[in-house]
């Protein structure tokens, strides 16, 4: 079993920076990435970033690209997702998701945990 919370969401300016961390606890054997993803009231949840539990290969959503990075701490065992000049279409709730393989598939990711809301207004 896997559990995963995700902290460091709140309301932010646009143009201002989060950064969005994930602990992961419990039996890590079928988890070979780590995804975030997002979701808007109404909306279907979308791909955002993930990382290959080594940490040498990550994927990123067109919207984020040059924005957002995504990283590992080795030591510590969290994700994180630094997300640099927020916009208010970046308002949603994020969750972080562990799955076997490096996808932006969410249907990869069978864990993931309560979410994190992120609000980007003036």
């Amino acid at each position: 079993q896997v559990l995963l919370v995700e902290s460091g969401g709140g309301l932010v300016q646009p143009g201002g920076s989060l950064r969005l961390s994930c602990a992961a606890s419990g039996t890590f054997f079928s988890i070979n990435a780590m995804g975030w993803f997002r979701q808007e009231p109404g909306k279907e949840r979308e791909f955002v970033a993930s990382i290959s539990w080594s940490g040498t290969d990550t994927l990123y959503a067109d919207s984020v690209k040059g924005r957002f990075t995504i990283s590992r701490d080795h030591a510590k065992n969290p994700v994180y997702l630094q997300m640099n000049n927020l916009k208010p279409e970046d308002t949603a709730v994020y969750y972080c998701e562990g799955g076997p393989i490096l996808s932006a598939d969410e249907n990869r990711y069978p864990y993931w945990g309560q979410g994190t809301q992120v609000t980007v207004s003036p």
